[in-house]
């Protein structure tokens, strides 16, 4: 059970990896921030195709991330 755990834990790990680094930046940071990304920010600015799929997955396998380690450490 723990060796089926784990592997699974393995495999979230790097799709949440890969998953957040094929997100695209929401602005140029802190440059961004100070000369007007501000309107992003407080937009009306929905995620629309691609972006609405990874972070719909991001969510999830956060989740899933949080879920297996509360039940691997119950195991061990």
């Amino acid at each position: 059970m723990q060796t089926v755990l784990i592997v699974m834990l393995i495999i979230v790990c790097i799709s949440l990896i890969a998953v957040v680094l094929l997100q695209s930046g929401k602005s140029a940071g802190l440059s961004g921030a100070i000369s007007g990304g501000a309107e992003q920010l407080f937009g009306k600015q929905k995620a629309r195709g691609m972006d609405l799929v990874l972070h719909r997955a991001t969510v999830i396998l956060s989740v899933l991330f949080f879920l297996i380690m509360l039940l691997l450490t119950y195991v061990s």
